[in-house]
């Protein structure tokens, strides 16, 4: 019988992310490894296209074992029918002001 400690079942994931400004109530949609720290950087001012709008809450991730598949998603809702689609699957978190 294998356990976990037996064999390595991590994966280097990519993340879809979707963050509101509590600000002015902005979304925001980018893709990261490390979701953990792209989203400090987002509240710390040190992205650009975020800076002026902090602070931010995270509305929304996907998680994704290929870089490319995550990419093509971010490309995705950004587009008008990805927006749409967030605005039906988070209609009621954007409903309220924070989470």
């Amino acid at each position: 019988m294998n356990s976990l400690s037996d064999k390595t079942f991590l994966f280097v994931m990519q993340y879809v992310y979707i963050l509101r400004s509590k600000k002015d109530g902005t979304l925001y949609t980018g893709c990261t490894k490390d979701l953990i720290k792209r989203f400090s950087l987002h509240n710390e001012g040190k992205v650009f296209a975020t800076k002026r709008r902090i602070p931010y809450e995270l509305l929304y991730y996907e998680a994704y074992r290929n870089r490319n598949d995550a990419f093509e998603r971010e490309q995705y809702l950004k587009t008008g029918w990805g927006r749409n689609y967030v605005k039906k699957v988070l209609k009621n978190t954007l409903l309220t002001k924070e989470v």
